[in-house]
């Protein structure tokens, strides 16, 4: 009986050994990643944020989540496997379709950070983002109408990122962006934000001439002329005085029509404004920058 005793006894530490290791398991298995993280956009529809941790050269999602309007995240906390999150070596965050039939990270990495000790502190200046934090931009425009067949009424309905005393010259110093991004002016209208056009290179025409004339071209560098095909609700020409006006970095590519939240030039032009007459923009890098961290 004694016997018998002894060998129930053993069994069920056996168990109680067993048990325990697979909880152990479990908790080893899997830990918490946690994201810090200020200053993302709304994305609207189609599109999500997805975390990779970077292991040996080799990138790993984390999971996706999505920004509010405030700014406040779906998910900040993910489960990941331990080992995974014990040897990663930096953390970067993408712009992604969704739904996404590609494993692999988009081109359009937003912020990343090398890890130090338990945390990464995540920025856009990071190599494995777009690569510079845009201080050191700097901007300067004229109200100009070139599209307009050399009519001096409207000339206060354009806007053009040049510098006349130049033959005219470029009116933006902005530093290379990285693959999968693109700058884009814009001049706020009655409080709507309306698309100047997207560029890559300074000193050429930008991407679009959506409002622009039919009866002359513009200059040969970025910029527009709001003469025509004005959005419902609103008239063109319109006078540009007194409105805001910022060059933004947009995500490429881009399904929003608003303008991304970082925005390292920002103006207001004078009211009364004068044609022709340069005008300086301030950088707003550092208050535009997302900014954050992930700790393991």
């Amino acid at each position: 009986m004694r016997n018998l005793l002894n060998i129930l006894a053993a069994a069920t530490m056996v168990a109680l050994i067993v048990s325990c290791e697979k909880d152990d398991d479990n908790q080893i298995g899997k830990r918490n990643m946690d994201l810090n993280i200020s200053g993302l956009g709304d994305l609207g529809e189609g599109f999500v944020y997805e975390g990779w941790l970077v292991k040996e050269g080799n990138p790993v999602s984390t999971g996706t989540f999505t920004v509010d309007s405030a700014g406040g995240l779906s998910q900040s906390q993910f489960e990941v496997e331990a080992n995974l999150l014990d040897s990663a070596n930096s953390f970067f965050l993408t712009i992604e379709s969704s739904p996404d039939d590609n494993p692999a990270p988009a081109s359009t990495r937003v912020l990343a950070g090398n890890f130090s000790g338990n945390s990464a502190s995540l920025s856009v200046a990071h190599g494995g983002a777009i690569g510079t934090d845009l201080t050191s931009a700097s901007g300067r425009y004229i109200l100009a109408t070139p599209t307009d067949g050399g009519m001096d009424s409207n000339e206060n309905s354009g806007i053009w990122w040049i510098n006349p005393a130049n033959g005219p010259g470029r009116g933006l110093e902005l530093p290379e962006l990285g693959t999968g991004w693109k700058y884009e002016g814009w001049a706020e209208i009655d409080g709507q934000p309306m698309s100047t056009g997207k560029f890559q290179s300074v000193v050429n025409e930008d991407e679009s001439a959506s409002y622009s004339g039919t009866t002359a071209s513009g200059y040969a560098f970025p910029g527009e002329d709001f003469l025509l095909n004005a959005p419902s609700g609103f008239d063109f020409p319109v006078n540009l005085a007194g409105r805001k006006v910022f060059v933004s970095v947009e995500p490429d590519p881009d399904n929003h029509p608003s303008p991304f939240v970082i925005r390292p030039l920002t103006g207001q032009v004078p009211n009364p404004a004068l044609a022709q007459n340069l005008y300086d923009m301030n950088n707003n890098a550092t208050s535009s920058n997302p900014t954050g961290s992930v700790s393991r």
